[in-house]
């Protein structure tokens, strides 16, 4: 089906923007200014979300310091000019000037056409190379992966509060943050704050018991953001707030329980949150065009090389910096700026018009290091830091928030935030529903003799066993599972423990089937609960042969 068709009076220009990141909302939004009151080009704007992420404040709303919708705006409320698409999309034809959008309501794909496309999709945490990321690491980029993070804080700590195994609870409170980016630094500021502020006061835990851990690949923190002493001042702040740093290692894998390092170093912890530099988003990579490292390469006028009517900015795009000496770094001041050249473009180039030449100098960084304390750079000379370095982060973000209610807002926030206790209420987002997947490397345990039964696994990859444990604390290795063997049926169905433990003999991929999942599969599809209770009796016998042949040997 074709979206918006064109008049057949008056041909209409379609320019359709993908992303609705820095870059992509203000192409749109400058695009409007520059086109308002005509009615012969039409903006539309693709999003997966209806919503602008202000991204330097997002780590705030972890802790509470502003609130949860403060750092979102409508994209319609920024661009009103353009039609938005909250859609995924499925795939970018070029040839035939085609996207394709994923069904919406009406359960039906959509094709958009252009004639001008702008690609800022930005890019993807991509967790699949790596085994357990994708199952258990926290990524960091929009709205709802802040909040999940918020709740997991408040999760823990409560569990925690209640938890007498000293190396549950252990687990329970220690956070690992990988990347020591701008993301990962600010990230793990937030986070440690709230748990200190919060862990004493409301959940009666020693503040000095959470643990939170950042990892960094390199021999510093920011160590490509920030002079060598600003990044050194920094660290030496965070250590002080109680922030721990393990450099030139990174993370390569997870469990439920740990984190595991290139090193072999297993971190014993609950929550890992990863704010590395992610991928090349694959409908970018997919389009076929001339790239640098995943990123498209275009000229000075942010036109994709190769092509006529394709532009792109921001992070998925290889700008040119103005008087030479590489491409524009992946920040959103230059996306903002960039989306202002290219909107002069793709109007130019309807109407006739002189091209520009992108051209800006980068103003400055700036990084929040929690307790009122931040460090910067301006203008590549002058070197802040402490509190007025904070206080400068704070104005020079808030000038930048989009739309005035939102700047009351934040301001409103800041000023209770030494008034009032923060929030602790939990918005459901971290509850996991539905099938999901576990990773184990060998040697973990799935669960423990005694848990109770609250889920069904599946093997999918892997191998493991079931080990049962004697009064007197032998254990005894009664069966094997392999691929597309289950186990925690019964004990699902029955309401009851496990009765023995299972510890995986390699690295294991499971599929978990929560119990109201399960039990609604089991009423509805009795034939299911057949055949998972058929399976488990097939595994008891293997397990009473299994162990016969034990005791023989």
């Amino acid at each position: 089906m074709a979206v918006g068709s064109e008049s057949k009076s008056k041909p209409i220009k379609r320019i359709v923007i993908l992303g609705g990141g820095f870059g992509g909302v203000y192409t749109a939004q400058h695009l409007g200014k520059l086109l308002r009151g005509r009615s012969d080009v039409e903006i539309c704007i693709v999003n997966d979300e209806n919503y602008f992420v202000f991204q330097p404040m997002l780590a705030e709303v972890v802790s509470g310091n502003i609130g949860i919708l403060d750092t979102v705006t409508p994209i319609g409320r920024i661009a009103p000019q353009a039609n938005v698409y909250v859609r995924s999309i499925e795939h970018i034809d070029l040839a035939e000037q085609t996207v394709i959008l994923s069904p919406g309501l009406a359960k039906h794909a959509a094709k958009l056409k252009y004639d001008h496309l702008v690609v800022a999709l930005g890019n993807v945490t991509d967790f699949h190379k790596s085994p357990g990321l994708h199952a258990h690491a926290l990524p960091f980029k929009n709205l709802a992966d802040a909040l999940r993070l918020r709740d997991r804080a408040i999760r823990v700590l409560g569990d925690a509060r209640i938890e007498p195994d000293e190396m549950r609870r252990r687990e329970m409170l220690t956070f690992v943050i990988g990347g020591g980016g701008f993301s990962g630094v600010e990230v793990a500021a937030e986070l440690n704050d709230f748990i200190r502020r919060t862990a004493h006061k409301y959940f009666h835990i020693d503040p000095s018991e959470p643990r939170i851990i950042l990892v960094h690949s390199h021999e510093r923190i920011l160590d490509r953001e920030m002079p060598e002493s600003l990044a050194l001042y920094a660290q030496k702040v965070m250590r002080k707030q109680g922030v721990e740093f393990i450099f030139n290692r990174h993370v390569v894998s997870a469990t439920p329980g740990f984190t595991l390092l290139d090193d072999g170093t297993r971190i014993v912890s609950r929550t890992l949150v990863s704010t590395v530099p992610s991928s090349p988003n694959p409908l970018v990579t997919d389009l076929g065009l001339k790239s640098d490292h995943g990123r498209l390469v275009t000229d000075g006028q942010l036109l994709v090389e190769g092509c006529s009517n394709v532009w792109s900015l921001g992070d998925c795009a290889a700008v040119p910096k103005s008087g030479g000496g590489g491409t524009c770094p992946p920040t959103a001041q230059f996306a903002v700026r960039q989306a202002k050249t290219l909107a002069h473009n793709i109007v130019a180039a309807i109407d006739g018009g002189k091209q520009q030449t992108f051209k800006f100098a980068e103003l400055g960084k700036l990084a929040a290091l929690g307790r009122r304390r931040a460090v910067g750079q301006l203008f590549n000379k002058i070197n802040i830091h402490g509190f007025t370095a904070w206080v400068f982060w704070r104005a020079v973000y808030w000038a930048k928030l989009p739309g005035l209610d939102r700047k009351l807002r934040v301001a409103g926030s800041w000023l209770l935030e030494f008034m009032l206790p923060p929030d602790l209420v939990q918005t459901g987002v971290d509850r996991r529903r539905g099938l999901t997947e576990e990773f184990h490397e060998a040697g973990g345990c799935v669960f423990k003799q005694g848990d109770f039964g609250n889920r069904c696994y599946i093997i999918a990859t892997g191998k493991a066993e079931i080990v049962h444990h004697d009064a007197d604390g032998e254990e005894r290795v009664v069966a094997q599972l392999g691929p597309t063997d289950c186990f925690g049926a019964s004990e699902v169905l029955q309401d009851t423990a496990y009765p023995a433990s299972v510890r995986c003999i390699e690295a294991t991929k499971l599929l978990v089937v929560p119990k109201e999942d399960f039990l609604k599969f089991a009423e509805a599809l009795p034939s299911l609960a057949d055949r998972f209770n058929a399976i488990n009796q097939k595994m008891e016998a293997a397990a009473a042969e299994y162990s016969a042949n034990s005791a023989t040997a």
